[in-house]
């Protein structure tokens, strides 16, 4: 059970640090001098760290968990605007909001399905 309890906490993390590597190698291979190019980075941050302090033995998990999906959903629709630009054709910047668009939302369906989860885990606890 403790194995399960911390895999959305660890794929938050490795998440969080996936976007932070591909905004800062993004940036530093186009050499942009765009903030933007950097949005990557803004998401994972604060992925990376939720991710972390939800695996802590006294954090409040479910809250550091609700934060995280928030900025995952957040890096998805970030990545929508893949949709105004693809006619131009990939580029770094398109590439990464496709990125962001594509791993935004499967992760934020996957911790949709995770506190589904933990809610019937919740509510069969209770009921026996």
């Amino acid at each position: 059970m403790e194995e399960q309890s911390n895999s959305m906490p660890n794929l938050t993390t490795m998440y969080g640090l996936f976007l932070t590597i591909w905004g800062l190698l993004v940036s530093t291979i186009s050499e942009s001098q765009s903030l933007t190019s950097f949005a990557p980075t803004l998401f994972g941050l604060p992925l990376l760290v939720a991710g972390e302090q939800a695996k802590l033995p006294d954090a409040s998990t479910k809250l550091w968990m609700h934060i995280a999906v928030t900025f995952g959903l957040l890096a998805a629709l970030g990545g929508t605007r893949f949709f105004m630009v693809m006619s131009d054709g990939l580029d770094y910047a398109s590439s990464s909001m496709l990125m962001m668009f594509v791993t935004g939302s499967a992760y934020t369906v996957l911790c949709v399905r995770s506190f589904i989860e933990a809610r019937k885990a919740r509510e069969a606890k209770t009921e026996a």
